[in-house]
């Protein structure tokens, strides 16, 4: 390998520069600028300045980088906290940003070293940048307090070409893809591939081969078996967290909204969003008469959510009632979120931040009920607001035969911000990636029925009190991504480390190798 190969393309100022232009860039690609495209330039520039760098300096491109992303892309978590939420959670997702850049800036010095053909650079090369920036999302996604898996590359996906890959792939291949694309793109641009035919043919061929298998070879087709008429309702009541408002307000918000389709027929099911009731009707009778009513009147269940409680714990807990027999099932939120539903090590951080905390008094619970409900003989699959951004619930609630999924959520404290509509673009990709209908309820929007292409076939305006009656497609079958489930991200991640290190060891072996050669050669030099 030429020696100036190895240097840094850019100078520590310029790759810094780049990484923070590459972040802000990035946040682009998401919704809501939606600018898709732009997910490739930002991978681009997070790369080109890791190429060449020691550890410190990767470290410190990486983490430029992730903070000029997760400043942007989490902002609304500052609406109603203020900074100190928002400036946390941003230095703690570009710290492990800064850890993944560094395992990149390895996989650039080591991979040229241990073997320097086009095959390495054009296909070896890419795939284990690529495999290294999805290891780096799993931390993300699972560290610490169970992870935030916000923000990764392939939800920026969702209205393009490339959305269809996450039914053969997950979240995780697509985003593998994604910037293996964009890594062969500047290896093929590092070697010259312009004045080599073999290598742009090679490059292409291997890019487009694996785009068009993708989009264009559709994944196992999921079968339709029916439809459920869905009636779902969005109150706009006062279901923020800092919200004026007495016991009960937020329900009547959602029943005001529920009474212009109460003689609509043939209603299958009536679905609230989360914390549509603020009243517990497992511990009101009265309440409970409500719910009897409107399934009475429907002649169908209702599926709702509330706070409910088991002693001292507290539950975020979506119920499927029935008029004259109450919550015949039960679904409780599997990851409530940290420093939103629940303080974790709360003596820690109340001796850090107690006016922060101290808004927090009440901690649920996870919960650990099967994610579907069984709607007259039709199994339906859960989430609960951040619930649908972590894969393994969602492929629990199909490989448990759910034909449709209701995700039920509350916007309410981010109003006005890009969060709705970031989390309606996971929900879009889940019916993609499932082969199923999406029914995603809030309390205040964006709240929309999506069917299993991932293109929207009813909705409602956000910020306004309204409801919907669909007739949901059914489907059964699974897709590659719900049956390789977590098989795909774990060989990734696993193969990714080992070949890591394997390159670091052969890099080390043939430079050692290479010095010896070069030692007897002066010593055989007159």
């Amino acid at each position: 390998m030429p020696e100036n190969a190895r240097r840094p393309l850019l100078p520590l100022w310029g790759a810094v520069l780049v990484a923070v232009i590459g972040g802000l860039v990035y946040d682009l690609a998401f919704p809501g600028a939606g600018i898709w495209p732009l997910a490739f330039v930002g991978i681009a520039f997070a790369l080109v300045g890791l190429i060449g760098r020691r550890s410190w300096s990767a470290a410190l491109v990486g983490f430029a980088f992730g903070l000029a992303f997760y400043l942007q892309q989490v902002s609304w978590t500052s609406l109603y906290l203020g900074p100190i939420p928002w400036l946390a959670l941003s230095i703690l997702e570009s710290a492990i940003v800064a850890g993944g850049a560094v395992l990149i800036a390895l996989a650039y010095r080591w991979v040229p070293r241990a073997g320097d053909t086009r095959w390495v650079r054009l296909i070896l090369l890419p795939a284990l940048v690529a495999g290294l920036w999805c290891v780096r999302e799993a931390v993300t996604g699972t560290m610490p307090y169970g992870g935030f898996p916000w923000g990764r590359a392939a939800l920026s996906q969702s209205e393009s070409p490339f959305a269809e890959l996450v039914s053969w792939l997950g979240s995780t291949g697509l985003g593998f893809l994604m910037v293996a694309i964009v890594a062969a793109t500047i290896e093929w641009a590092r070697i010259g591939g312009w004045r080599d035919r073999r290598a742009t043919a090679l490059s292409a061929t291997t890019i487009v081969g694996l785009v068009l298998v993708g989009t264009l070879v559709p994944a196992w087709a999921t079968t339709p078996n029916g439809e459920l008429r869905v009636a779902s309702v969005q109150g706009d009541g006062p279901a923020a967290y800092f919200d004026e408002r007495s016991p009960g307000d937020i329900l009547a918000a959602q029943l005001e909204a529920t009474r212009p389709i109460l003689d609509e027929p043939d209603v299958d099911v009536l679905l609230w969003p989360e914390g549509g009731s603020d009243i517990d009707p497992t511990r009101s009778e009265s309440v409970a008469g409500i719910f009897d009513s409107l399934s009475e009147r429907l002649d169908a269940p209702v599926v709702l959510n509330t706070v409910t409680t088991n002693g001292a714990e507290f539950f975020n807990t979506s119920l499927l009632w029935r008029a004259g027999e109450g919550a015949v099932e039960r679904h409780s939120k599997r990851h409530p979120v940290p420093f939103g539903e629940y303080i974790p090590d709360r003596w820690f951080y109340d001796a850090i931040v107690p006016d922060l905390t101290g808004l927090i008094q009440r901690g649920y619970t996870p919960g650990s009920d099967a994610p579907v409900f069984d709607v007259g003989g039709v199994v339906t699959g859960l989430a609960i607001c951040f619930d649908v951004i972590y894969d393994e619930l969602i492929w629990e609630g199909a490989s448990d035969g759910a034909e449709l999924y209701m995700f039920q959520t509350n916007n309410a404290d981010f109003r006005g911000t890009d969060e709705n509509v970031q989390q309606l673009a996971i929900a879009r990709l889940r019916a993609i990636e499932t082969g199923r209908s999406v029914v995603n309820i809030s309390t205040v929007g964006t709240s929309q029925v999506i069917d299993p292409s991932g293109r929207t076939i009813d909705s409602l305006p956000a910020d306004e009190p309204g409801a919907m009656v669909t007739d949901v497609e059914r489907r059964t079958g699974l897709t590659p991504s719900v049956v390789l489930g977590a098989w795909t991200p774990g060989v990734i991640v696993v193969s990714s480390l080992i070949a890591l290190v394997a390159a670091g060891l052969l890099a080390r072996r043939r430079t050692g190798a290479t010095a010896r050669e070069v030692t007897v050669e002066l010593e055989r030099t007159p």
